[in-house]
């Protein structure tokens, strides 16, 4: 591709999903950081509609959002670029572990926004599931969505035909797991949201900055 609408995109994606996440995160704090009506209603809703085997399958949708799945996905997604771009020597080394690296990173950011805003979780009666720490942002949202997008991103690049199969999985990956989160009564719904649009800011600013290497990188080799 060329032209500088394809080369901007992703940072449009990035500025787009970090003010999106911003404007949440203002919206819930204006509010003291309590649930929105709608939102106590989804977490009471849940609560009443929950049934063994609907639980049970939930809980097991849940755990594939923490544990040691994503980060597999995010070494998978390094393979992947490994396999396809062919770096030769050390490079090797950090095509590989770039995705992990910036899962990690990502990590990092999700953590201290979350002790920084410290919103209360819904009320532990209601809880089908343990969870430890603040609630905004979701980190198994953020978690599921980056780690399944490092790994689309990845695909699309080694095989540009198969972008939209790799999308459309990892939506739906990530999706299960968030709202499983509400389902379960451990997160309020915005928490979700911002999980996602936090994720979706920092998979795009990384694939700006992977954009940006591979010009330099052709620069170098054409000149």
């Amino acid at each position: 591709m060329s032209g500088a609408g394809p080369r901007r995109s992703p940072a449009v994606v990035a500025g787009a999903c970090g003010g999106a996440f911003v404007l949440v995160a203002v919206v819930v704090a204006v509010h003291g950081w309590a649930p929105f009506g709608f939102e106590a209603a989804a977490v009471r809703w849940s609560a009443a509609h929950r049934p063994g085997a609907a639980r049970s399958a939930a809980v097991a949708v849940t755990e594939l959002g923490t544990g040691v799945l994503p980060y597999l996905l995010a070494l998978a997604a390094g393979a992947v670029s490994l396999r396809a771009r062919r770096p030769a020597g050390a490079r090797r080394t950090a095509v590989l572990l770039a995705p992990l690296v910036w899962l990690l990173a990502g990590q990092l950011l999700r953590q201290g926004l979350m002790r920084a805003f410290a919103r209360p979780r819904p009320p532990r009666t209601g809880w089908a599931f343990d969870a430890s720490g603040f609630s905004f942002p979701s980190g198994h949202a953020f978690t599921s969505a980056l780690s399944a997008g490092l790994l689309a991103v990845a695909l699309a690049r080694a095989r540009p035909g198969a972008a939209r199969g790799a999308a459309a999985g990892a939506a739906l990956f990530a999706a299960a797991i968030g709202t499983s989160r509400v389902y379960l009564g451990v997160h309020w719904p915005l928490d979700v949201l911002g999980g996602w649009l936090l994720a979706a800011c920092w998979l795009a600013l990384g694939a700006w900055l992977l954009g940006r290497r591979d010009r330099q990188d052709r620069r170098a080799a054409d000149g």
